[in-house]
């Protein structure tokens, strides 16, 4: 498998990561393997397995250490596009409280905080709506202002607008999973360049919404 790469240097690489490949660890293909550097490159934030889109890896371990100070400190900017079943809001804002249950893979939205609930919070556009199968879609920009496991997934499946394809939280269709890592924006750990980078998925009939 080819992977696409849109920048790199010697401390740093950003990618395209495939949907069904694994950031880190897990069994199948994994995306640090499949790069076939010199030094197996350094996950410094991860895209789910069915998720693809951009994601940047560290080449060392300085460069490592840099980029996930950034990610603490609130100065590394994600955003995602996703099609998600049912006609949302204009605009808005989640924020819920969520536990990752490790030996099932999966997270909740939970009432209250105790040991292992983290907060979660994002803001969403709706670009466009449509209809597939005699079901509403919409297609949104969501920014993350925290990184929790299948943040997004869960925050919209819990409210009924499960990601189309997302199987796990609640669609009710198979095949694509709508959900792709479209702007990633930091301070280059060496340098201090600010970088920002834009993709877009693959022209198949749910993004084009």
């Amino acid at each position: 498998m080819t992977i696409e790469k849109v920048f790199e240097d010697e401390h740093i690489i950003v990618i395209i990561k495939p949907s069904g490949v694994s950031s880190e660890g897990g069994k199948g293909e994994n995306i640090t393997d499949l790069l076939e550097l010199d030094e197996k490159p350094l996950v410094v934030h991860r895209l789910d397995k069915e998720v693809s889109g951009l994601m940047v890896l560290a080449k060392n371990q300085k460069a490592a250490a840099l980029l996930s100070g950034q990610i603490q400190n609130g100065e590394f900017k994600k955003e995602y596009l996703a099609v998600v079943e049912g006609e949302v809001e204009e605009r808005g804002s989640l924020s819920d409280l969520l536990f990752h249950d490790r030996q099932r893979n999966k997270t909740f939205v939970v009432k209250k905080e105790r040991k292992g609930v983290k907060e979660a919070d994002l803001d969403f556009e709706r670009l466009s709506v449509s209809e597939f199968e005699g079901t509403p879609l919409s297609k949104v920009r969501i920014r993350l202002h925290t990184g929790r496991t299948h943040q997004i997934r869960v925050q919209f499946g819990s409210r009924k607008h499960p990601v189309f394809g997302d199987r796990k939280y609640g669609s009710s269709f198979k095949g694509e999973f709508c959900l792709f890592s479209c702007f990633l924006s930091f301070n280059h750990p060496l340098t201090c360049e600010k970088l920002c980078f834009e993709a877009r998925p693959a022209d198949i009939v749910p993004w084009i919404c």
